[in-house]
């Protein structure tokens, strides 16, 4: 629908104040007074007409130029059918019929515009508008209901059908998904081997690839992939595919080459192995030699031309190939570019080119244009022939290419970042067709090729060169950061590194390969740049640096769980509050170690609180003992072998001596009171030996035999240091050199030590063979679990063999051979064990089943400790799977009964079940000790009296405090359910933590206790009568003063509500201590006083400066207010009086604020007047208001002045100028009706 608007001269001055930059004055007209008129064509410019070439295109526009476009919301695309895929192909009714139908019923349901055209091809066209959703929509149903499915079938081995569906068809159903398909397999029962496939061209051949893919894989002959670059493919296929059928034929091996819409580069076979290798073979000769002698040209040809070079089915493609021997490589169709590359031999790519430009223009083939050989040039993987011009077909091919030479490491900064300053350059592509082909860094080739339209190419060669001398400021500097802080800096998956990238995205940061341990990492790029990411690295590492103070923490094992805190909650509070790395060995680890990483205050202060914990938990004592530095070194040994061997025989403690260098004398004993007095008397004592006379000397004897040198328990070691007063340092696992005993102390005893120790050794080395006889009914208790009681005989006694019969002889013949004490050992060791089979008895000790679990402990640990300690056998019973049916109490006391027939009756009440009763095996007194171990393991349940009304704090906010106590104890407190209204707590554990478990349930009841006591204290109430006005001031701004006088004394305070009417409204409440509310009445009290003494003064204000004296956001106001200690209330709109302000404040301040608020009026007001007065002088005047209404625009040369003396229009008319939705009879036109 159209309308007009009534012009008027100055909404015409307004809308050609929008046409052109000036601004175009109108003034009155009048009888005495007239300029001339604009013309016709001057006020009302006509729209540009299309340009019909190139230079009239380029013409300015006109005034209409200087509107700025409006970005339309409707979209429309060309969507092609080729003839042979059109469902309706009745040239005779084309936009009749079924097909017409159709698109209706498409716009209707899509709100898409369709318009369908036929093509030179016979194709169908069908051009969409609308909006981006509308047009999507209707491309489906377009593709849907217009365009014919075709269909196809591919042959696979009837047992590779399977492969195809996949686990409950999910395959089947994601290749129909990815390649829009149908496909249709056979039943099992079908002899077939043919899969129907249906849907577009494009998709069934997607669809055929994959099927056979997938076949391939499964097929029992040899597979072989090869990869071969895309671009090689159709060498490789041959025109219509001629040459890999042929090499199939030959070679009797299946090619499946993917086809053009599939980005994938692996060429599949499948044959014979020999034929295969011989396929193989081939394509691979094909591929080299294509790969050698091919080059490329890259020319542009418009987009909607691509489809003649195509041509249907691809035809002209393999034509070109056929006779050219040429690939020609088309961009896909959803990419915008434009340029088409030719692939082939350079002799051959004139004549190729030639008949592309035959396919473009429809014509016959064309003489190929002549080249001038500049040689040849890579540029990624592209040879470009220069050509000095193409004019033999249209403008659109005249392009000239030229080059320009920078240095290599230019280049990635001539690119810029994500290509920046190369999109800089490449904008005028639009205009030019411009491209620009740089070289990539392996060719090391400095020059850089421009091609398209010459001027485009002058320009960009132009911006290159001055990009390129900008470039040459540029530097390289080497940085020295040490090799352990390269990782950190570069970070996970390079995240760190990409962030300094982005923020000097000039500068190249190369780190060496860890390999070479090398600490250079080298910066490149502009000399500011380079500089400025040199301090911020060099600032980076500084902070690394300072941050990667390392300290080792040792702390029993047995404390870390209580260090790391339920879910971890204690290790992240220390990690968080002192802002450390904490790193704990892991559960099975024998590490006692905890090493804290980050600034050195830091760092002590997380040791600090570790230690802490540890010193909480258990009876842990720290002993500091002066021994000279000089002493420290040698009292730690090789690696710390010397101290170790203390800390370890004094049951573990910790000693810990200070830092090289420091000077400090004092070492640092942790650990059990009566450890840490062990291992400080042994410290005292080397410290004076090594003072006086120390003597030391190294031993060498084969790591097996230490065990047996150092004895059970190390009873023979003991044994020699006794005697001698000798100490003697075996290795630990950790030392390298695993056959070196070192004796130390007085060279008499050290001498006396070597002596025995090197007589022990020398009978470990004097082997000799003997043999004893055990029970074959005993040999099973060596030999099972893969001979475990072997293995620790020989571990325990110098490594000695000892060998038993094979099961199924009759012999109790056992060989033992090693070192003749070691043998002899190991016989008594043996003997000792039958003594204790033969010994053995089983003991049965009944416990509920339902404690089983809790004895077992986690995982087993309770029951393994008893078994180790007792050395005894301990066996579970077998769960039971049917407890039965429950038995009402009632039946069983009158014996009937209970459902389970005769065995019911049978069976003794008394007895214990089968499912409660433990096996234990091994020696009788033994057998009874593990016996009283594990009943010390059953729960104990006691019940404790607590007040009902305490039992929720108990409990504590989502159960944290029960749980707390739970852990603390280890036993299970059960609170009994609130309807229950009961007094008793039980608690169900160990005999041994039940009583600590109780203590500390009533310590938290008495707690409990005095914080109800002090609760009724604090719920003294207090009541204070004050005027309902005065409430705001004691409340303050914001509730400062309240909050105020609340947190000094501790109190709550309560005013009344405004919207309750019960409610008294001069009653303030306060809750708290008797005193304290007292103290915060006389503070209230205080401030009701001082705000009796104020008074309130009206002032005459006017009401327009008041928002000059407020201010914005009432800043101007607060600050007076401040300033003279008063408050100020300004009148609410629709106020009777509007200037009236209330000053309220100490009569004093009033006064002095007053005075101030009437000096800023004076001031504000004098602007005001200003203000109105140029008001007035810009109003109209009245005499040109009382003026006869204008006559509107005049203009000359009008069309209805010429053409047949027509008089101008009436603007006064509604049927010349009808108002928007106004009903006006149509006009008679000499077309017929508008449609």
């Amino acid at each position: 629908m159209s309308s007009v608007a009534v012009l008027t001269q100055e909404s015409f001055a307004e809308h050609r104040s929008g046409l052109a930059q000036q601004q175009v004055k109108v003034t009155a007209l009048n009888s005495e007074e007239e300029n001339d008129p604009p013309t016709y064509k001057e006020a009302f410019p006509p729209l540009p007409e299309k340009a019909p070439c190139l230079e009239a295109a380029q013409e300015p526009a006109g005034p209409w130029s200087k509107i700025r476009p409006i970005k339309a919301s409707v979209i429309t695309q060309v969507f092609h059918v080729p003839l042979e895929e059109r469902k309706y192909k009745d040239m005779n009714q084309f936009g009749e019929g079924e097909q017409a139908k159709i698109c209706l019923d498409i716009m209707q349901k899509t709100g898409a515009h369709l318009e369908l055209s036929l093509a030179k091809d016979q194709g169908l066209s069908i051009m969409v508008s609308g909006k981006l959703e509308a047009v999507m929509k209707a491309r489906k149903e377009i593709v849907a209901r217009l365009q014919t499915q075709a269909s196809a079938t591919v042959a696979i081995p009837k047992e590779h059908h399977r492969f195809v569906i996949g686990k409950n068809g999910e395959k089947l159903q994601d290749l129909e998904l990815k390649t829009a398909t149908k496909i249709q397999i056979p039943r099992p029962d079908d002899p077939s081997n043919q899969i129907k496939i249906t849907g577009t061209k494009e998709g069934i051949e997607k669809a055929r690839h994959e099927i056979l893919l997938i076949s391939a894989e499964q097929d029992k002959r040899a597979v072989e992939r090869l990869d071969v670059e895309k671009v090689y493919h159709p060498f490789i296929a041959g025109p219509y595919n001629k040459l890999v059928s042929e090499l199939m034929q030959e070679t009797g091996t299946r090619i499946n080459i993917p086809p053009p819409s599939v980005n994938k580069t692996e060429i599949v076979f499948t044959g014979e192995k020999e034929q295969l290798a011989q396929a193989v073979a081939r394509v691979k000769k094909i591929y080299e030699e294509k790969k050698k002698k091919t080059t490329t040209i890259a020319v542009e040809v418009k987009k909607s031309q691509h489809k003649y070079v195509i041509g249907p089915k691809g035809n002209s493609l393999q034509e070109i190939l056929e006779k050219t021997g040429v690939s020609v490589e088309i961009p896909p169709t959803d990419s915008s570019s434009e340029t088409v590359i030719l692939r082939g031999e350079p002799e051959k790519l004139g004549q190729a080119l030639t008949e592309v430009y035959a396919k473009v223009w429809a014509r016959p083939p064309l003489k190929a244009p002549k080249y001038t050989s500049l040689g040849t040039d890579r540029w990624r993987g592209v040879i470009y022939v220069r050509l000095e011009e193409i004019m033999a077909i249209g403008s659109e091919f005249f392009f000239t290419v030229s080059s320009v030479s920078a240095p290599s490491w230019l280049h990635r900064f001539i690119i810029g970042k994500k290509g920046q300053n190369l999109a800089k350059i490449t904008q005028i592509k639009d205009l030019y067709k411009v491209s620009v082909r740089i070289p990539p860094d392996n060719e090391k080739s400095n020059l850089i090729r421009i091609e398209g339209d010459p001027q485009g190419v002058q320009q960009a060669k132009k911006e290159l060169l001055e990009l390129a001398s900008r470039m040459e400021n540029e530097r390289t500097k080497d940085l020295i950061i040490e090799q352990k802080f390269h990782r950190t800096i570069i970070g996970q998956k390079g995240e760190r590194i990409r962030e300094i990238r982005e923020k000097f995205p000039e500068v190249i940061i190369n780190f060496p390969d860890p390999a070479h341990k090398s600490d250079i990492v080298q910066l490149r790029g502009p000399k500011n740049e380079v500089e400025k990411c040199t301090k911020y690295m060099q600032k980076m590492v500084a902070d690394l640096v300072e941050n990667s103070f390392s300290i080792s923490v040792p702390i029993f094992k047995q404390f870390h769980k209580n260090i790391i805190g339920k879910g971890g909650a204690n290790i992240k509070k220390i990690r968080e509050e002192s802002n450390t790395k904490i790193d704990l060995p892991a559960e099975n680890s024998n590490s006692e170690t905890i090493v804290i990483t980050g600034k050195r205050a830091n760092c002590e202060a997380a040791r600090h609180r570790i230690l802490a914990i540890q010193k909480e938990l258990a009876n842990i004592t720290e002993v500091e003992v002066s021994i000279p530095s000089k002493l420290h070194n040698s009292l730690i040994g090789a690696k710390g072998r010397f101290i170790r061997s203390i800390m370890e025989e004094c049951g573990g403690v910790h000693i810990h001596f200070p830092t090289e260098g420091s000077g400090s004398d004092t070492v640092t004993i942790r650990g059990p009171a009566q450890d840490v007095e062990k291992a400080k008397k042994q410290l005292l004592h080397l410290a004076e030996e090594k003072q006086t006379k120390s003597y030391t000397v190294d031993l060498r004897a084969k790591p097996e035999y230490h065990k047996f040198l150092i004895g059970k328990g190390g009873g023979n070691i003991r044994k020699v240091r006794d005697n001698t007063g000798a100490r003697i340092i075996f290795p630990t696992s950790e030392d390298k050199d695993q056959e070196l005993i070192t004796i130390m102390g007085t060279e008499e005893a050290v001498k006396e030590a070597q002596k025995e120790l090197e007589a022990l050794i020398k009978n470990l080395d004097n082997v000799v063979e003997d043999s004893m006889v055990v029970d074959p009914k005993h040999h099973r208790h060596f030999v099972i679990r893969r001979g475990q009681v072997l293995r620790e005989i020989a571990d325990e006694y110098g490594g000695v063999m000892v060998s038993f019969p094979r099961s199924g002889t009759q012999s109790d013949k056992v060989t033992l051979k090693g070192a003749k004490d070691c043998v002899e050992a190991a016989k008594k060791r043996i003997q000792e064990i039958i003594e204790d089979l033969e010994a053995q008895v089983t003991i049965e000790c009944t416990i509920p089943q339902k404690f089983h679990r809790s004895i077992m402990g986690p995982k087993g640990s309770r029951i393994q400790q008893i078994t180790r300690d007792y050395g005894v056998q301990i066996k579970f019973p077998d769960r039971e799977e049917n407890p039965g049916i429950p038995v009402d109490p009632a039946v069983q006391e009158n014996g009937e009964e209970s459902g389970e027939g005769k065995e019911g009756k049978d069976t003794d009440p008394s007895s214990p079940k089968k499912c409660d009763i433990i096996i234990i095996s091994g020696r009788r007194e033994k057998c009874e000790a593990a016996k009283e171990a594990l009943q010390a393991l059953v729960p104990v349940t006691i019940e404790v009296e607590v007040p009902f009304d305490l039992h929720r704090y108990i409990i504590g906010q989502k159960g944290s405090g029960i749980r707390k106590m739970m852990d603390e104890f280890e036993v299970n407190i059960q609170v009994p359910a609130p309807e229950l209204q009961s007094d008793i707590i039980t608690i169900t554990g160990l005999a041994t933590n039940l009583d600590r478990a109780k203590a500390g349930l009533l310590d938290r009841v008495k707690e409990l206790q005095a914080e109800q006591e002090d609760r009724a204290l604090r719920s003294f109430k207090l009541t204070v009568t004050v005027d309902p006005k005065y409430h705001p001031k004691i409340i303050g701004r914001k509730g400062a003063v309240i909050t105020q006088i609340r947190t000094e004394h501790e109190v709550n305070i309560q005013f009344p509500d405004k919207d309750d009417e019960s409610q008294a409204q001069d009653q303030i409440t306060i809750t708290g201590y008797e005193k304290n509310a007292e103290a915060a009445r006389d503070a209230i009290m205080k401030i009701v006083g001082e705000l009796e003494q104020m008074v309130s003064e009206d002032v005459t204000l006017d009401h327009r400066v008041h928002a000059r004296i407020i201010g914005a956001r009432g800043k101007a106001i607060r600050k007076i207010m401040d300033e003279f200690k008063v408050d100020i209330r300004f009148p609410q709109s629709g106020a009777p009086d509007p200037n009236c302000v209330t000053v309220t404040g100490l009569p004093e301040n009033v006064e002095e604020a007053i005075d101030h608020i009437l000096n800023l009026e004076e001031e504000y007001l004098a602007d005001v007047v200003d203000n109105e007065a140029m008001q007035v002088y810009m109003k109209p005047s009245s005499h040109e208001e009382s003026k006869a209404p204008s006559k509107g625009f005049v203009v000359r040369d009008a069309p209805w002045a010429t053409v047949n003396n027509e008089k101008a229009p009436d603007m006064s008319s509604s049927e010349d100028f009808p108002s928007f939705g106004a009903q006006v009879a149509p006009k008679t036109l000499p077309w017929g009706p508008k449609r």
